[in-house]
């Protein structure tokens, strides 16, 4: 996977933006490095600065894992849009909300039945309402707590869907929309000609997979050589620089259009002959 910061991703960078994409980011692991423990996760005073900057020129998604309501407070600034739940979770909330979160009863009730044989275990587990997340990063033995989540999820109650993360098994209604479906959809919200997203998990991954050929994709971490994204970042910690870059690039842009009584503006691209 090339780095976004090559002549090719620079080049594509370019190219999406002058599109006026949505602009779309993962939370954990992508604004912010993984914590161990979920609710220390903060994004620093750099990147929500210039999300914050980067909001006053393009449309800016988060889309998250987390709910809603958590990931709020943690941002640092006010995006346009937040999806939560693995993309389960809009604002405002969809008539199906309730339905999602009622196929997971059965599970609420399998997993209280087994609290005692999960904690011993080192799982805990995270009811985010439209999704149930067992997590096993704090487990002191991983694999025994990793054999527990399996076999408690073994076979999988109908209805519902388990997909892996970074030391979590994330489980969700069969008829929950995914990120990708969630980030289609905001790109017609928005009227967006293309889109940019950038993750780090496997959940992620769909919205690589289904992106058209002008967005661009950006998997932070590129440790996995099956992952769908187009380009990478070595990490989190690159997320201040990329961002300062976009800023770069928007602003420029914005300094080449001048007005036009037609228009009331015209294309970096075109002839600018007639100027004084």
């Amino acid at each position: 996977m090339l780095h976004l910061f090559t002549p090719e991703g620079e080049a594509a960078l370019a190219a999406v933006l002058r599109l006026r994409p949505l602009m779309a980011f993962d939370f954990d692991g992508t604004l912010t490095p993984i914590v161990a423990r979920p609710a220390d996760a903060r994004i620093s005073v750099a990147v929500a600065s210039r999300l914050a900057a980067l909001a006053s020129r393009l449309p800016v998604a988060i889309v998250t894992g987390r709910a809603v309501a958590d990931v709020r407070p943690r941002l640092g600034f006010v995006p346009h849009f937040v999806v939560g739940n693995h993309g389960a979770e809009v604002e405002p909330a969809a008539a199906s909300g309730a339905a999602l979160f009622t196929a997971l009863d059965g599970l609420r009730a399998q997993l209280s039945a087994h609290a005692a044989a999960l904690r011993s275990a080192g799982v805990q587990v995270e009811d985010k309402g439209l999704s149930i997340a067992l997590h096993y990063r704090l487990a002191r033995d991983r694999a025994r707590a990793l054999q527990r989540i399996e076999e408690l999820l073994t076979p999988l109650p109908a209805g519902l869907r388990c997909f892996a993360g970074k030391m979590v098994a994330n489980v969700v209604s069969a008829d929950a929309p995914d990120k990708a479906q969630a980030v289609h959809a905001l790109v017609t919200t928005t009227g967006a000609a293309a889109a940019f997203f950038a993750g780090d998990d496997v959940n992620d991954e769909p919205v690589f997979a289904a992106a058209p050929a002008h967005w661009l994709t950006l998997r932070i971490g590129r440790d996995d050589p099956a992952s769908l994204a187009r380009f990478g970042l070595d990490g989190p910690h690159e997320m201040a620089m990329l961002l300062q870059r976009v800023l770069a690039i928007t602003a420029a842009a914005a300094s080449c259009r001048i007005p036009n009584n037609r228009r009331g503006i015209i294309s970096p691209q075109q002839p600018q002959a007639d100027a004084p």
